[in-house]
């Protein structure tokens, strides 16, 4: 595949930002980040080339094509080298108020633009465009999954305001980026995988914190049980396949002993006081001080290589 020509942007340089940029240059699109600071820029092309360093060990790209790929990368500090953008994806923090600051900055620097994708996994549209002028009306919700160039799956989220042809836009957009977009009938906070994940993540935390299992049973149950069925067939045919009137039935037994607290469990927020917040801190629920991180994530992309057979740029 021959470089595009095309130009998309992405503002922000986390994890997040570093694996769309492995994405777009890895379908030969010319690639700027916009970074805040040296040491972002550092942390966002390490990440980079991490990324296909992975992809080449496992035999998904050759040696010229990760460096055809590093070619079409740009991390800046100036808005104004987006400029010829045709869409900008936001990869900041969840904070409203810096987010609206990107986008005023993206409508002085960006004359032309189909669309602001926002990474958001939890704001809705409606509140990421209020008070945006030029822009407002393409500023939606692409909502993926870290690493989002090994998940291959996105969720778009509209508001009413949204100009006609931009979801269309985006989907296409994502589309030729080889991922598998969805478009939510009408927004939502969470959207659907965050609000599927965090329901189940919500009865994990409520079977330790009643002493019925510890979290490395719970995993062991994810691991051994149902979760692997649910990377071939989805849940509403597993359980159309089981039967409905049993599904019925259990269904009365179990929803009202599964948990619904309306606020964070206590096992969580002391986790948090304590400053053990994972990885990061060495120690979580797990204890991570000794863990061979390396090996761990090859864990994590594990069931995700079978998506990345892209056609890689040559030149």
């Amino acid at each position: 595949m021959k470089k595009s020509g095309r130009r998309i942007g992405i503002v922000g340089t986390g994890m997040i930002a570093s694996s769309m940029a492995i994405l777009c240059t890895g379908h030969g699109f010319d690639t700027v980040v916009l970074s805040r600071s040296a040491a972002s820029s550092k942390r966002c092309i390490e990440n980079f080339e991490s990324g296909f360093k992975q992809l080449a060990k496992h035999g998904l790209a050759t040696e010229r094509q990760v460096g055809v790929c590093r070619s079409y990368l740009t991390i800046t500090e100036k808005y104004s080298d987006m400029a010829g953008a045709e869409a900008v994806f936001e990869c900041i923090k969840e904070d409203i108020g810096e987010k609206h600051a990107v986008y005023r900055l993206i409508e002085e620097n960006c004359p032309e633009l189909s669309a602001i994708c926002s990474v958001s996994s939890s704001i809705v549209p409606e509140i990421l465009s209020r008070g945006i002028e030029k822009y407002g009306d393409r500023i939606i919700v692409t909502h993926p999954f870290n690493p989002a160039h090994m998940v291959p799956y996105f969720e778009l989220c509209a508001s009413e305001r949204t100009a006609g042809g931009v979801v269309e836009y985006a989907m296409k957009l994502l589309g030729e980026l080889d991922r598998k977009p969805v478009l939510l009938k009408k927004p939502t906070p969470g959207f659907i995988g965050n609000r599927l994940q965090f329901a189940l993540w919500r009865e994990a935390l409520e079977l330790v914190e009643s002493g019925i299992a510890d979290p490395r049973d719970i995993d062991a149950c994810l691991n051994y049980s149902f979760c692997p069925r649910y990377t071939s067939i989805g849940i509403f045919e597993h359980f159309d396949n089981g039967g409905l009137e049993l599904c019925s039935t259990v269904s009365a037994n179990l929803f009202p002993v599964i948990s619904d607290k309306k606020t964070v469990p206590e096992i969580l927020a002391e986790k948090v006081r304590e400053g053990k917040l994972g990885p990061k801190t060495g120690e979580g629920f797990y204890d991570w001080r000794n863990t061979d991180m390396d090996a761990f994530r090859e864990r994590v992309n594990e069931p995700f290589w079978r998506f990345c057979k892209w056609d890689l740029p040559e030149d």
